[in-house]
């Protein structure tokens, strides 16, 4: 089975994330959680599901909140998060992550 690696800020970005709904609605946030965890479920399982947006990433949009899960598939068949990016931040700011 494919193992799940994070970049060392896709982290930061899923705890600032979590912080933000936390202060706002817990509920929120444990629904949040709960999508992501069965999102990278997802992932993991069946790495090309979720459509490439270029030659490298793919990208699984988060539903009812404004976040996409970006990750590629690497050669050893495990799948690496590079970001769980915000809608509102400038587009690609990840990049220099890969």
């Amino acid at each position: 089975m494919s193992k799940l690696l994070y970049h060392y800020a896709a982290n930061d970005d899923v705890r600032a994330a979590l912080t933000w709904y936390v202060a706002r609605s817990p509920r929120k946030a444990r629904r949040l959680d709960s999508i992501l965890g069965r999102i990278l479920e997802e992932v993991v399982a069946q790495p090309d599901r979720y459509p490439l947006f270029d030659h490298e990433f793919r990208e699984a949009a988060v539903p009812k909140v404004p976040y996409s899960v970006i990750y590629r598939a690497l050669p050893s068949g495990d799948v690496q998060v590079i970001t769980v990016a915000y809608a509102s931040r400038a587009p690609g700011y990840w990049r220099d992550r890969a």
